[in-house]
Protein backbone atom coordinates (compact mmCIF):
# COMPACT_ATOMS: atom_id res chain seq x y z
CA UNK A 1 0.00 0.00 0.00
CA UNK A 2 3.25 2.40 0.91
CA UNK A 3 4.12 1.88 -2.01
CA UNK A 4 1.58 1.95 -4.61
CA UNK A 5 0.63 5.51 -2.43
CA UNK A 6 4.05 6.90 -3.16
CA UNK A 7 4.23 5.26 -6.74
CA UNK A 8 0.66 6.85 -8.15
CA UNK A 9 0.02 10.37 -5.69
CA UNK A 10 3.54 11.35 -4.50
CA UNK A 11 6.11 10.59 -6.98
CA UNK A 12 3.02 12.49 -9.53
CA UNK A 13 3.08 15.57 -7.26
CA UNK A 14 6.54 16.06 -6.78
CA UNK A 15 7.08 15.62 -10.69
CA UNK A 16 4.44 18.27 -11.12
CA UNK A 17 6.64 20.78 -8.50
CA UNK A 18 9.81 19.83 -10.09
CA UNK A 19 8.43 20.80 -13.87
CA UNK A 20 7.21 24.43 -11.89
CA UNK A 21 10.23 25.35 -10.05
CA UNK A 22 13.19 22.69 -11.24
CA UNK A 23 14.20 22.18 -7.81
CA UNK A 24 14.14 19.09 -5.86
CA UNK A 25 14.81 21.28 -2.79
CA UNK A 26 11.83 23.28 -3.49
CA UNK A 27 9.55 20.14 -4.59
CA UNK A 28 10.49 18.60 -1.00
CA UNK A 29 8.84 21.30 0.79
CA UNK A 30 6.30 21.77 -1.97
CA UNK A 31 5.18 18.44 -1.86
CA UNK A 32 4.91 18.43 2.36
CA UNK A 33 2.95 21.40 2.36
CA UNK A 34 0.59 19.70 0.07
CA UNK A 35 0.24 16.13 1.71
CA UNK A 36 -0.11 18.24 5.27
CA UNK A 37 -3.00 20.54 3.81
CA UNK A 38 -4.70 17.34 2.45
CA UNK A 39 -4.27 15.92 5.79
CA UNK A 40 -5.21 19.35 7.74
CA UNK A 41 -8.99 17.62 8.66
CA UNK A 42 -7.19 14.74 10.34
CA UNK A 43 -4.61 16.09 12.33
CA UNK A 44 -6.70 19.11 12.74
CA UNK A 45 -9.35 16.35 14.50
CA UNK A 46 -6.35 14.64 16.84
CA UNK A 47 -5.13 18.36 18.16
CA UNK A 48 -8.73 19.61 18.99
CA UNK A 49 -9.05 15.97 20.94
CA UNK A 50 -5.82 16.56 22.53
CA UNK A 51 -6.70 19.72 24.15
CA UNK A 52 -10.04 18.98 25.13
CA UNK A 53 -8.77 15.84 26.89
CA UNK A 54 -6.26 17.68 28.91
CA UNK A 55 -8.97 20.07 30.28
CA UNK A 56 -11.47 17.29 30.51
CA UNK A 57 -9.58 14.05 32.35
CA UNK A 58 -9.01 15.35 35.63
CA UNK A 59 -13.08 15.70 36.22
CA UNK A 60 -13.66 12.82 33.76
CA UNK A 61 -11.26 10.77 36.09
CA UNK A 62 -13.02 12.24 39.17
CA UNK A 63 -16.54 10.95 37.42
CA UNK A 64 -15.46 7.50 36.43
CA UNK A 65 -14.36 7.16 39.92
CA UNK A 66 -17.79 8.20 41.82
CA UNK A 67 -19.95 6.05 38.92
CA UNK A 68 -17.34 2.78 39.55
CA UNK A 69 -18.27 3.24 43.21
CA UNK A 70 -22.14 4.47 43.19
CA UNK A 71 -22.87 1.31 40.91
CA UNK A 72 -20.37 -1.17 41.62
CA UNK A 73 -23.25 -3.96 42.13
CA UNK A 74 -24.66 -2.48 38.86
CA UNK A 75 -22.44 -3.03 36.44
CA UNK A 76 -25.34 -2.29 33.36
CA UNK A 77 -26.15 1.00 34.84
CA UNK A 78 -22.09 1.70 35.53
CA UNK A 79 -21.39 1.15 31.68
CA UNK A 80 -24.56 3.52 31.14
CA UNK A 81 -23.45 6.38 32.79
CA UNK A 82 -19.32 6.10 31.87
CA UNK A 83 -21.17 6.08 28.39
CA UNK A 84 -23.18 9.43 29.33
CA UNK A 85 -19.60 10.90 30.57
CA UNK A 86 -17.99 9.90 27.62
CA UNK A 87 -20.94 11.50 25.23
CA UNK A 88 -20.59 14.56 27.60
CA UNK A 89 -16.88 15.48 27.20
CA UNK A 90 -16.05 12.87 24.19
CA UNK A 91 -13.48 9.41 24.63
CA UNK A 92 -9.82 9.95 24.75
CA UNK A 93 -9.33 7.53 21.68
CA UNK A 94 -11.22 9.90 19.59
CA UNK A 95 -8.30 11.65 18.30
CA UNK A 96 -6.23 8.17 17.64
CA UNK A 97 -8.76 7.12 14.36
CA UNK A 98 -7.57 10.85 12.59
CA UNK A 99 -3.79 9.81 13.32
CA UNK A 100 -4.07 6.39 12.45
CA UNK A 101 -6.26 6.93 8.86
CA UNK A 102 -2.92 9.31 8.00
CA UNK A 103 -0.17 7.31 8.88
CA UNK A 104 0.12 5.35 5.31
CA UNK A 105 0.20 8.82 3.91
CA UNK A 106 3.09 9.80 6.01
CA UNK A 107 4.55 6.80 6.43
CA UNK A 108 4.66 6.94 2.47
CA UNK A 109 5.66 10.22 2.14
CA UNK A 110 9.14 9.38 4.38
CA UNK A 111 9.94 6.38 2.01
CA UNK A 112 9.53 8.45 -0.93
CA UNK A 113 12.21 10.79 0.83
CA UNK A 114 14.43 8.41 1.40
CA UNK A 115 14.95 6.79 -1.81
CA UNK A 116 15.83 8.24 -5.76
CA UNK A 117 15.55 10.64 -6.33
CA UNK A 118 16.83 11.84 -3.06
CA UNK A 119 18.96 9.74 -1.98
CA UNK A 120 20.99 6.40 -3.77
CA UNK A 121 18.82 2.95 -3.63
CA UNK A 122 19.57 -0.12 -1.98
CA UNK A 123 18.55 -3.63 -3.23
CA UNK A 124 19.27 -6.09 -0.08
CA UNK A 125 19.32 -9.63 -0.59
CA UNK A 126 20.29 -12.04 2.57
CA UNK A 127 21.85 -15.21 1.41
CA UNK A 128 21.99 -18.41 3.10
CA UNK A 129 24.99 -20.35 1.73
CA UNK A 130 24.46 -24.45 2.44
CA UNK A 131 26.66 -27.38 1.78
CA UNK A 132 26.47 -29.20 -1.07
CA UNK A 133 25.06 -32.18 0.04
CA UNK A 134 21.82 -29.78 1.91
CA UNK A 135 21.29 -27.86 -1.13
CA UNK A 136 19.85 -30.40 -3.20
CA UNK A 137 16.69 -30.63 -0.47
CA UNK A 138 16.18 -26.93 -0.70
CA UNK A 139 12.96 -26.24 -3.05
CA UNK A 140 13.83 -23.09 -5.21
CA UNK A 141 11.81 -20.03 -3.91
CA UNK A 142 12.53 -16.68 -6.15
CA UNK A 143 12.95 -14.06 -4.10
CA UNK A 144 11.57 -10.36 -4.85
CA UNK A 145 12.56 -7.22 -3.45
CA UNK A 146 10.34 -4.29 -3.11
CA UNK A 147 10.30 -2.08 -5.93
CA UNK A 148 11.65 1.23 -6.21
CA UNK A 149 10.77 3.82 -8.37
CA UNK A 150 14.25 4.93 -10.23
CA UNK A 151 14.73 8.28 -11.59
CA UNK A 152 16.50 8.53 -14.33
CA UNK A 153 15.72 12.11 -15.31
CA UNK A 154 13.39 14.68 -14.13
CA UNK A 155 10.60 13.20 -16.28
CA UNK A 156 11.71 9.87 -16.83
CA UNK A 157 11.92 7.13 -13.73
CA UNK A 158 11.04 3.21 -13.83
CA UNK A 159 10.07 0.93 -10.98
CA UNK A 160 12.90 -1.40 -10.65
CA UNK A 161 12.81 -4.58 -8.47
CA UNK A 162 15.48 -7.15 -7.86
CA UNK A 163 15.61 -11.17 -8.10
CA UNK A 164 17.14 -14.06 -7.06
CA UNK A 165 15.16 -16.50 -9.25
CA UNK A 166 16.56 -19.53 -7.16
CA UNK A 167 15.88 -17.77 -4.00
CA UNK A 168 18.29 -16.58 -1.01
CA UNK A 169 20.00 -20.38 -0.25
CA UNK A 170 22.51 -21.31 -2.57
CA UNK A 171 25.04 -24.21 -2.04
CA UNK A 172 28.91 -24.02 -1.85
CA UNK A 173 30.26 -23.25 -5.32
CA UNK A 174 26.73 -22.37 -6.92
CA UNK A 175 26.21 -18.96 -8.60
CA UNK A 176 23.59 -16.95 -9.07
CA UNK A 177 23.15 -13.81 -10.99
CA UNK A 178 20.43 -10.86 -9.08
CA UNK A 179 18.24 -9.59 -11.89
CA UNK A 180 17.30 -5.89 -11.46
CA UNK A 181 14.29 -5.57 -13.68
CA UNK A 182 11.33 -3.51 -14.40
CA UNK A 183 7.79 -4.52 -13.50
CA UNK A 184 6.63 -5.95 -17.21
CA UNK A 185 10.39 -7.69 -17.19
CA UNK A 186 12.53 -5.66 -18.71
CA UNK A 187 16.19 -5.37 -17.87
CA UNK A 188 17.37 -2.99 -15.72
CA UNK A 189 20.86 -2.98 -18.30
CA UNK A 190 18.51 -2.08 -21.21
CA UNK A 191 16.89 0.52 -19.60
CA UNK A 192 20.26 2.69 -18.94
CA UNK A 193 21.10 1.58 -22.62
CA UNK A 194 18.08 3.30 -23.86
CA UNK A 195 18.58 6.13 -21.05
CA UNK A 196 20.33 9.21 -21.67
CA UNK A 197 22.85 9.61 -19.10
CA UNK A 198 22.16 6.01 -18.14
CA UNK A 199 25.79 4.90 -17.54
CA UNK A 200 25.45 7.35 -14.15
CA UNK A 201 23.27 4.65 -12.70
CA UNK A 202 24.65 1.75 -13.25
CA UNK A 203 24.34 -0.69 -9.74
CA UNK A 204 27.46 -0.44 -7.25
CA UNK A 205 27.47 -4.07 -6.07
CA UNK A 206 28.94 -5.05 -2.52
CA UNK A 207 29.50 -7.66 0.03
CA UNK A 208 28.09 -6.01 3.29
CA UNK A 209 28.21 -9.44 5.48
CA UNK A 210 29.77 -12.11 5.19
CA UNK A 211 32.52 -11.50 2.72
CA UNK A 212 34.22 -14.82 3.46
CA UNK A 213 30.30 -16.56 2.59
CA UNK A 214 30.12 -14.84 -0.81
CA UNK A 215 31.64 -12.94 -3.41
CA UNK A 216 29.44 -10.68 -6.09
CA UNK A 217 31.19 -8.98 -9.27
CA UNK A 218 29.50 -5.77 -10.36
CA UNK A 219 27.28 -7.93 -12.85
CA UNK A 220 24.97 -9.00 -9.58
CA UNK A 221 26.47 -12.58 -10.07
CA UNK A 222 26.96 -13.95 -6.43
CA UNK A 223 29.77 -17.01 -6.13
CA UNK A 224 29.04 -19.12 -3.38
CA UNK A 225 32.51 -19.48 -1.28
CA UNK A 226 31.49 -21.37 2.29
CA UNK A 227 28.32 -22.55 4.63
CA UNK A 228 27.34 -19.58 6.45
CA UNK A 229 24.93 -16.11 6.02
CA UNK A 230 25.89 -13.25 4.32
CA UNK A 231 24.59 -10.30 2.66
CA UNK A 232 24.84 -8.53 -0.80
CA UNK A 233 23.54 -5.10 -1.75
CA UNK A 234 22.94 -3.13 -5.10
CA UNK A 235 22.93 0.64 -4.71
CA UNK A 236 21.91 2.76 -7.80
CA UNK A 237 22.60 6.29 -7.41
CA UNK A 238 20.12 9.00 -6.56
CA UNK A 239 19.17 11.43 -9.60
CA UNK A 240 19.41 14.38 -6.67
CA UNK A 241 21.35 12.56 -4.06
CA UNK A 242 24.70 14.86 -4.52
CA UNK A 243 22.13 18.03 -5.50
CA UNK A 244 22.21 20.82 -2.93
CA UNK A 245 19.50 22.98 -1.47
CA UNK A 246 20.32 26.46 0.34
CA UNK A 247 23.09 25.68 2.72
CA UNK A 248 22.65 21.68 2.48
CA UNK A 249 25.38 20.31 0.67
CA UNK A 250 23.40 17.38 -0.50
CA UNK A 251 19.89 15.95 -0.50
CA UNK A 252 21.28 12.22 -0.15
CA UNK A 253 24.28 13.42 2.54
CA UNK A 254 23.86 11.03 5.59
CA UNK A 255 25.13 11.12 8.80
CA UNK A 256 25.99 14.09 11.86
CA UNK A 257 29.45 13.09 11.24
CA UNK A 258 31.46 13.14 7.30
CA UNK A 259 34.96 12.53 6.28
CA UNK A 260 36.18 15.49 6.47
CA UNK A 261 34.43 16.41 10.62
CA UNK A 262 30.57 17.39 11.28
CA UNK A 263 28.28 17.93 8.67
CA UNK A 264 26.97 21.79 10.17
CA UNK A 265 24.13 21.31 7.79
CA UNK A 266 22.51 18.10 8.88
CA UNK A 267 23.62 19.68 12.20
CA UNK A 268 21.26 23.00 11.45
CA UNK A 269 18.26 20.33 10.21
CA UNK A 270 18.75 18.22 13.37
CA UNK A 271 18.63 21.42 15.75
CA UNK A 272 16.10 22.97 13.66
CA UNK A 273 14.16 19.46 13.90
CA UNK A 274 14.30 19.74 17.80
CA UNK A 275 13.05 23.73 18.18
CA UNK A 276 9.95 22.80 15.91
CA UNK A 277 9.17 20.12 17.99
CA UNK A 278 10.15 21.97 21.32
CA UNK A 279 7.90 25.03 19.64
CA UNK A 280 4.69 22.96 18.68
CA UNK A 281 4.69 21.10 22.18
CA UNK A 282 4.80 24.74 23.98
CA UNK A 283 1.77 25.99 21.63
CA UNK A 284 -0.41 22.78 22.38
CA UNK A 285 -0.27 24.04 26.00
CA UNK A 286 -1.09 27.42 25.69
CA UNK A 287 -4.17 28.54 27.81
CA UNK A 288 -4.17 25.52 29.94
CA UNK A 289 -2.77 24.62 33.64
CA UNK A 290 0.30 24.88 34.91
CA UNK A 291 1.22 20.81 34.76
CA UNK A 292 4.89 20.52 35.98
CA UNK A 293 4.95 17.00 34.52
CA UNK A 294 3.74 18.10 31.35
CA UNK A 295 6.18 20.89 31.03
CA UNK A 296 9.61 18.46 32.05
CA UNK A 297 8.44 16.20 29.34
CA UNK A 298 7.88 18.75 27.06
CA UNK A 299 12.00 19.56 27.71
CA UNK A 300 12.47 16.22 27.68
CA UNK A 301 11.39 15.25 24.91
CA UNK A 302 12.67 17.10 21.97
CA UNK A 303 15.86 16.83 23.73
CA UNK A 304 15.56 12.79 23.57
CA UNK A 305 13.86 12.59 19.71
CA UNK A 306 16.47 15.42 18.63
CA UNK A 307 19.27 13.09 20.33
CA UNK A 308 18.45 10.02 18.19
CA UNK A 309 18.73 11.42 14.99
CA UNK A 310 22.49 11.75 15.85
CA UNK A 311 22.63 8.13 15.95
CA UNK A 312 20.12 7.09 13.81
CA UNK A 313 21.00 9.34 10.56
CA UNK A 314 18.76 9.71 7.87
CA UNK A 315 19.41 11.40 4.48
CA UNK A 316 19.10 15.75 4.70
CA UNK A 317 16.21 15.76 2.13
CA UNK A 318 14.16 14.13 5.21
CA UNK A 319 15.53 15.85 7.81
CA UNK A 320 14.45 19.09 5.54
CA UNK A 321 10.98 17.36 5.18
CA UNK A 322 10.32 16.51 8.67
CA UNK A 323 11.26 20.61 9.24
CA UNK A 324 8.80 21.78 7.26
CA UNK A 325 5.89 19.26 8.94
CA UNK A 326 7.19 20.68 12.16
CA UNK A 327 6.81 24.21 11.10
CA UNK A 328 2.97 23.31 9.81
CA UNK A 329 2.32 21.31 12.84
CA UNK A 330 3.08 24.15 15.08
CA UNK A 331 1.58 26.55 12.69
CA UNK A 332 -1.68 24.36 13.02
CA UNK A 333 -1.48 24.11 16.64
CA UNK A 334 -1.21 27.82 17.24
CA UNK A 335 -4.66 28.41 15.45
CA UNK A 336 -6.37 25.73 16.70
CA UNK A 337 -5.64 26.76 20.20
CA UNK A 338 -7.42 29.83 19.66
CA UNK A 339 -10.69 27.74 18.70
CA UNK A 340 -13.44 28.54 21.28
CA UNK A 341 -14.16 25.63 23.77
CA UNK A 342 -17.42 24.17 24.42
CA UNK A 343 -19.19 25.55 26.92
CA UNK A 344 -18.69 23.00 29.22
CA UNK A 345 -15.44 22.55 29.02
CA UNK A 346 -14.68 26.49 28.65
CA UNK A 347 -16.30 26.34 32.41
CA UNK A 348 -14.30 23.78 33.50
CA UNK A 349 -11.07 25.22 32.06
CA UNK A 350 -11.98 28.89 33.60
CA UNK A 351 -12.45 27.13 36.91
CA UNK A 352 -9.00 25.58 36.56
CA UNK A 353 -7.12 28.77 35.93
CA UNK A 354 -8.57 30.43 38.51
CA UNK A 355 -7.87 27.29 41.35
CA UNK A 356 -4.54 27.97 39.85
CA UNK A 357 -4.00 31.50 40.72
CA UNK A 358 -5.46 31.15 44.02
CA UNK A 359 -2.96 28.39 44.61
CA UNK A 360 0.22 30.68 43.04
CA UNK A 361 -1.40 33.57 45.02
CA UNK A 362 -1.09 31.82 48.03
CA UNK A 363 2.14 30.63 47.78
CA UNK A 364 3.80 33.52 47.10
CA UNK A 365 2.15 35.15 49.96
CA UNK A 366 2.90 32.42 52.49
CA UNK A 367 6.66 32.79 50.96
CA UNK A 368 6.62 36.23 51.56
CA UNK A 369 5.34 36.02 55.06
CA UNK A 370 7.84 33.24 55.92
CA UNK A 371 10.56 35.49 54.45
CA UNK A 372 9.04 38.11 56.39
CA UNK A 373 9.23 36.21 59.89
CA UNK A 374 12.88 35.26 59.84
CA UNK A 375 16.02 37.55 60.39
CA UNK A 376 18.02 37.77 57.71
CA UNK A 377 20.82 35.19 58.62
CA UNK A 378 18.45 32.99 59.77
CA UNK A 379 18.21 29.35 58.13
CA UNK A 380 14.61 29.22 55.94
CA UNK A 381 13.25 26.47 58.31
CA UNK A 382 13.72 28.12 61.65
CA UNK A 383 10.88 31.23 62.35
Amino acid sequence: MIGYISDNLLIPILDFFYGLVPSYGLAIIALTVVIRLALFPLSAGSIRNARRMRIAQPVMQQRQAEIRAKYASNPQKQQEELGKLMKEFGSPLAGCLPLLVQMPILFALFATLRGSPFADVPYTFNVKVLPADQIAAVEPKPFNTPSHAIFLSSSNHVPVIGTLESGTKIGVGDRQTVSLHTRDGASFSSVLSAAENGSQFQPNWSVTKGDSVVSVDQNGMITALAPGDATVEAKVPGLAARSGFLFIQALGQVGFMGDGGVNWDIAILVAAFGASLFLSQILSGSGMPANPQQATANKITPVMITAMFLFFPLPAGVLLYMVVANVFQALQTFLLTREALPENLQKILDQQLAQQAVTVAASAGGAAGDAAGRLPFEPKGRK
